[in-house]
Formats: structure tokens, sequence, C-alpha cells
């Protein structure tokens, strides 16, 4: 099953540290579609990504496609909290030959947009933008996203420890 992910989920460490059998397939687009950091975290009560659909078609996101095997599909749905503040959505993002593929994508349904995301969720986001070469001022955007220390510093140190440290973001502390 291909997956669009335009969040954490875009950097390959993480994915496969979720579901390792993920396989990366290409790059993408998806028009009408802006990223914010608005999605309630009912975890940890910050804020993760959102394609939001706004139908402006000057907006877009871009993210991975992923292949990902139906045996591990269930544990990523967890993991993302499907039905539990993100709900499945079919998309065809566009692919940079031209090609429109028929994706799944989480987006979210509890949101609160006075919420920032975790220095570490943002390098998340920032990292995977990075590996995959994303234009410099898509990256500058997510690096402009407002971003607070997460009070559980071991969870800060969990989520980062699958990078080595030239990966990490300038300032990320692991």
């Amino acid at each position: 099953m291909l997956c669009f992910a335009y969040g954490s989920n875009m950097s390959i460490r993480r994915l496969q540290a979720r579901v390792p059998e993920s396989r990366f397939l290409t790059v993408g687009w998806l028009h009408r579609h802006r990223l914010v950091f608005h999605k309630r975290s009912r975890e940890d009560h910050s804020a993760k990504c959102d394609a939001l659909h706004t139908g402006d078609p000057g907006d877009w996101v871009l993210g991975v496609v992923y292949d990902i095997p139906d045996r591990e599909k269930p544990i990523l749905d967890r993991i993302e909290g499907l039905g539990n503040g993100y709900e499945e959505a079919l998309i065809r993002p566009r692919t940079p030959e031209g090609e429109s593929l028929e994706a799944r994508m989480y987006a979210a349904t509890d949101v609160d947009a006075s919420l920032t995301p975790y220095s570490w969720y943002r390098a998340h986001v920032l990292i995977g933008a990075r590996e995959n070469a994303f234009p410099a001022d898509y990256v500058e955007g997510i690096l402009r996203t407002p971003a607070h220390d997460d009070p559980d510093f071991a969870r800060h140190q969990n989520e980062l420890a699958i990078y080595p440290e030239d990966v990490l973001p300038h300032g990320a502390v692991t």
C-alpha cells in the first residue's frame, strides 16, 4: 500500500524504526494543501504535522511516497493514531516525473492552532526534508516553525537516538 508522508515519517530512519519493511518509492507533492503544525497529540499534548487542505491552487505540501506492507499498516495506524486524531485520506500526489499516484495519508481531525511542536518532532520533519533534498525555502519554512523543549528529556533523547550526530539539526540536544 502506498502512503504519502509529509511530517516526521519523511525521515526514512524514523519510519523504518516504526515499520521496518517500509520502502521508499519517490518524493511527491500534494496541491491545494499546506504543511501546518496544528494536529493535537493525545499522547504528549504537543503539535504534530497536518497536510491541511486549503483549496488554494498556490498551496502545496511536499512529502515522500512509501510502500508499506499490508501486514505493517496496522502498526503504523496505531502509532499515528488513526481514528484518534487522524483519519485516512485517499489522495493523488504528483511525482517529479509528473505521474499521479494513488496513496493514503493521515489527515488531522483534532487540531489546535495554539499548539507548537516539540523540538525533537520538528527535527524529525526537518531531517526528512533534508534527506529528500527538498527546496531550501521549504526547509526554511520548517525551521521557522516555532518549537519548544520537551519537559521529558528522556523522551527527547529517545526520539533523536536513531540519528547519527552529523544528521541532527544544529542545536538539537541528544
